[in-house]
């Protein structure tokens, strides 16, 4: 059975941090790139960034770049995402897939970014 599982989200002041989690199941984590996307309200799901499977490519979207890095432990089938200087405008629910998307995507882990 397919699973991502998102955590570590939470409540946190602008300039602070958070590190996330996706811990996958069903598949054979180890071969596929993986990514993280993010849904603010009202607004589509947008990429943030992709890892490639051995965990020495990576690519971010301008506006996390700096700030934000993307890494993965194939043996814990576990990507993660390190977020600092957190931003009001990086508030929304994050999620992880792999690429190309499975159909099953998780819950989510929402990240609200204010003082």
């Amino acid at each position: 059975q397919v699973q991502l599982v998102e955590s570590g989200g939470g409540l946190v002041q602008p300039g602070g941090s958070l590190k996330l989690s996706c811990a996958a199941s069903g598949f054979s984590f180890s071969i596929y790139p993986m990514s993280w996307y993010r849904q603010a309200p009202g607004k589509e799901r947008k990429l943030v960034a992709r890892i490639g499977n051995a965990g020495r490519s990576t690519n971010y979207a301008d506006s996390v770049k700096g700030r934000f890095t993307i890494s993965r432990d194939n043996a814990k089938m576990t990507v993660y995402l390190e977020m600092n200087s957190l931003k009001p405008e990086d508030t929304a629910v994050y999620y992880c897939n792999r690429l190309p998307n499975l159909n099953t995507w998780g819950k989510g882990t929402l990240v609200t970014v204010s003082s």
